[in-house]
């Protein structure tokens, strides 16, 4: 089984070592710094966003900065917004629902690491998807860890780190990021 092959699997894989995937990182990483660096007004801009994220809707903007790992494990669902700084590493499939947005300083992480040390400094690591629902809202600075599912019409509060599932019609604050209302 390849390295890649364990990562989509949620397993232990070689991140630092692995010359394939360190490969699509490169490409992945050249492309978001054309995108990044491009003028605003450029034509050819969402076509190279297409180019980085694996499926998306028809309406949907990342404002620059924004980085990723391998871009085809993002998915993004219709009317979605993204203002500046964004990054998403998506060793696992990171999916967002209809008509989310994301304020400024956000990040979603789908890597994780092991707590031994040998295996850590051997470049191992593992991928956890994250799942956003429908009609989310990301106050500036949220930072979601791996594994994590937001349900629909939710508002995650500025400055909160998600480390665990967040469910339906919720208002969620906070390190760690908790349910402090519950939305009709």
């Amino acid at each position: 089984m390849t390295e890649k092959e364990k990562m989509l699997r949620g397993e232990l894989y070689d991140a630092n070592y692995n010359e394939a995937l360190i490969a699509e990182r490169t490409q992945c990483k050249i492309k978001c710094q054309r995108y990044n660096t491009m003028p605003y007004d450029a034509e050819g801009r969402k076509e190279l966003l297409s180019s980085i994220i694996g499926s998306h809707g028809e309406n949907f903007i990342i404002e620059p900065a924004f980085w990723c790992d391998y871009g085809y494990n993002i998915h993004l669902g219709e009317n979605f917004y993204a203002n500046h700084n964004l990054v998403i590493l998506d060793g696992a499939p990171v999916r967002f629902g209809r008509n989310v947005f994301i304020a400024p300083n956000c990040g979603f992480h789908t890597a994780g690491h092991p707590l031994d040390a040998a295996r850590r400094n051997a470049g191992l690591e593992y991928a956890r998807p994250i799942t956003v629902g429908d009609d989310v809202w990301f106050g500036a600075g949220v930072q979601v860890m791996p594994g994590v599912t937001i349900g629909s019409n939710v508002v995650i509060g500025g400055g909160s780190v998600v480390t665990r599932d967040i469910p339906a019609d919720s208002v969620a604050v906070g390190n760690p990021c908790r349910v402090i209302k519950k939305l009709e």
